[in-house]
């Protein structure tokens, strides 16, 4: 069964350049979308490459992946500040051919403390009454 959430991305470097006085709050490079995929096989965020340009985020490194289609190339992109279910932290994005859905994997869900239910979908993690818990300070 398919689960996808809404996720919210911005530059995390527009936002520190709005911080800081640079660039104007309104220019900072946001996305918002509606229907990611909430992949607990994955491991970080991977977004579509026309994503990716549409948020200004820049190469940092490649690396290895391994795939449905075996090991893959693939190209580690900038900081973006994500929010889910009104959660959010930072995290270095990989590239996804264009085409493909954005990807939420399971870091993303463990720093946020939030659950893949079957039936329900994405879910607080129950066993902390809904508060955040975050393991790794």
């Amino acid at each position: 069964m398919k689960h996808t959430t809404k996720i919210e991305l911005a530059n995390r470097k527009d936002q520190f350049l709005a911080e800081a006085g640079v660039i104007k709050p309104e220019d900072i490079r946001q996305v918002t979308v509606e229907d990611a995929i909430v992949d607990t096989g994955a491991t970080g965020l991977s977004l579509p490459k026309p994503l990716i340009e549409q948020l200004g985020l820049t190469p940092v490194r490649s690396r290895k992946a391994q795939t449905t289609n075996g090991i893959v190339t693939r190209t580690v992109y900038s900081d973006v500040r994500y929010t889910v279910l009104a959660r959010e932290g930072t995290i270095e994005v990989a590239d996804l051919p264009a085409g493909l859905p954005v990807l939420v994997g399971h870091m993303v869900l463990e720093y946020l403390d939030l659950c893949l239910d079957i039936k329900k979908g994405l879910i607080y993690n129950p066993a902390h009454d809904d508060e955040w818990i975050e393991d790794q300070l």
